[in-house]
């Protein structure tokens, strides 16, 4: 009989709490770099999300992402609506903890990802429809590939595929999505031609500050036990955060001549997302040198957008996206069992198997999550249409799609 560790469950409960002010979190973050007649439908992108989405998860997400096995592909339904899951430990995941709060801190995780890809199509995607597709690709896209690395028996997690806290499950997904959204919807009116400013970068700044603070319940909260690995994880969180902020103003500087804050904002997001694969596998030196190289790739990328012809809003693909795949890739390079017997060697470590390991990884959720999400993308465009009529979009999603205003002059 599994002993329940009273620390160990306050901890995952602290970290559960800790993750979902990270969804509200990410609604300040994306808010404020939208135009000021966009604020609030794009906040509400992301808080309807902790609904919608715990809906799914309490009926059908845990079970499909946890639940028994079936052919490494997909848990089967018999922890529908929660049946079976308890106060007592799950004899599979997080031994430690009543299974109920494994299943409540995973709820989080489920909820923060599809509202990452909202700012691919900020400014311009119905409320309707946007609800029907993140609810679809929430069981889609997400739930199988959480099966595959996470669940027991997954056929990912059997070839060996490690990802401590989300960067395949997490970020690569919902980049994925995100580009597939980008080229689905189309940019935004006067795309190239006009200046989409931020309207509220202390808002930015702020979600900026309250997703910092939520990361560390994310990834050292995965390690599901208050223990050295969580202390590893949240170190390794805060040393790529500023890292990675650090190297973005640095490519600012040396480009464009001065460092901005929402430079610094998105180099520390960059950062902090691509740690997260890595983040309970590598060493503090292993980490920041993981920031440094998000902070440049991410400012590359973000710095291409425009020219390869794609209108991703808010930079979902080159720093989640992107984040999340060579965040992978460097665990593949960095790991070491010396930090994390659990884990694995990596390339530095005499392991190029590794490294081709976690390659295959991110190849098959890449073309996964975006073949997936183009397709149902497609569907639901279809069906009931993606985007706003012309006339909305100017007028703008909050006064549109919602009927109120953010400021009222």
């Amino acid at each position: 009989m599994q002993t329940i560790s009273s620390g160990d469950t306050a901890f995952i409960l602290a970290s559960a709490g800790l993750v979902l002010l990270m969804t509200p979190a990410l609604g300040l973050f994306y808010g404020g770099m939208v135009r000021n007649k966009n604020v609030l439908g794009t906040i509400m992108q992301s808080l309807i999300m902790i609904a919608i989405i715990s809906f799914e998860w309490v009926f059908i997400g845990y079970s499909m992402s946890f639940g028994p096995d079936v052919a490494g592909f997909i848990g089967d339904l018999s922890w529908f609506g929660l049946r079976g899951v308890g106060a007592a430990p799950s004899t599979t995941y997080a031994t430690t903890i009543p299974q109920l709060v494994f299943m409540i801190y995973q709820c989080m995780f489920a909820i923060i990802t599809p509202a990452l890809i909202t700012g691919a199509f900020a400014e311009r995607m119905k409320f309707g429809p946007f609800i029907i597709f993140s609810l679809l690709w929430a069981v889609i896209v997400y739930n199988p590939v959480c099966h595959w690395i996470w669940g027991s028996g997954g056929w990912l997690a059997q070839r060996g595929v490690l990802d401590f806290a989300g960067g395949l499950v997490v970020h690569l997904t919902s980049g994925a999505a995100a580009l597939a959204a980008a080229i689905i919807i189309g940019p935004r009116k006067g795309f190239k031609k006009e200046s989409f400013l931020p309207h509220n970068l202390p808002m930015t700044l702020l979600g900026t500050g309250l997703l910092w603070f939520g990361w560390f319940g994310f990834n050292g909260g995965s390690a599901l036990a208050a223990n050295g690995i969580a202390a590893t994880a949240f170190v390794a969180t805060h040393i790529a955060g500023m890292a990675g902020m650090t190297s973005w103003c640095l490519m600012e500087k040396i480009k464009q001549g001065k460092p901005t804050t929402l430079g610094a904002a998105s180099g520390a997001i960059a950062g902090l997302a691509t740690v997260t694969p890595a983040a309970g596998f590598v060493s503090p030196l292993s980490a920041m040198a993981i920031g440094v190289i998000a902070g440049i790739i991410c400012y590359m990328a973000v710095s291409m957008k425009n020219s390869l012809g794609y209108d991703d809003s808010l930079d979902v693909v080159g720093i989640h996206g992107l984040g999340g795949l060579a965040g992978t890739l460097c665990l593949g390079i960095f790991a070491s069992k010396a930090i994390n017997p659990g884990g694995a060697d990596g390339l530095l470590a005499g392991n190029p198997a590794f490294f081709a390991t976690e390659a295959f990884g991110v190849l098959v959720v890449l073309v996964y999550a975006f073949v997936a999400s183009f397709i149902l993308l497609k569907i639901v465009n279809a069906i009931f249409g993606l985007r706003v009529p012309l006339e909305d979009e100017v007028q703008g999603l909050d006064l549109t799609q919602h009927s109120e205003t953010a400021y009222n002059d």
